[in-house]
């Protein structure tokens, strides 16, 4: 991903998670902080996907819509802020494949990777190696995304 591709990945977030806006400046903030893990998906018609990840704190998800200030050092997870494909973009394994790509680059930064999952993908999560992590302090900040949000980890090991 670089800048020029910021109004494709902005149009796509509204597209494709209306009901989860994010300012474009979060997405320009995470680019400049960790430009190795974000990556779009080239389309026949131009950008058709995207992620954004970072290394982070895990059990700690930034809130939505929030800009992160730095990326802490050391981090204690890798986090996937987002993944968003166009409907014509899916079940090609694009997102099985960027995710392949995240956890090779994740595993040199941390010993696991983890998301908040939103809008119903828990099961692909779940076949990716995901599981669900219950923790009562994280309640409050999953119910800031909706009431089906939740935390999702997967331990990595270094290739």
């Amino acid at each position: 991903m670089t800048t020029a591709d910021l109004p494709a990945v902005n149009a796509i977030a509204a597209e494709v998670h209306a009901a989860y806006p994010e300012d474009p400046a979060v997405f320009a903030e995470r680019l400049r902080l960790h430009p190795a893990g974000c990556y779009v998906l080239d389309g026949v018609q131009g950008v058709a996907g995207y992620v954004v990840s970072h290394p982070w704190r895990s059990t700690v998800p930034p809130a939505l819509n929030s800009l992160l200030g730095a990326i802490p050092s050391p981090a204690s997870t890798y986090y996937i802020h987002d993944i968003a494909l166009l409907p014509a973009a899916r079940r090609g394994g694009a997102a099985a494949a960027i995710l392949a790509t995240l956890m090779r680059h994740a595993a040199t930064l941390a010993d696991n990777i983890s998301l908040v999952a939103i809008g119903g993908p828990v099961q692909f999560w779940q076949r990716q190696g995901f599981t669900i992590v219950s923790d009562p302090k994280l309640a409050a900040k999953l119910r800031s995304y909706d009431s089906d949000a939740c935390y999702m980890a997967r331990e990595l090991t270094a290739t």
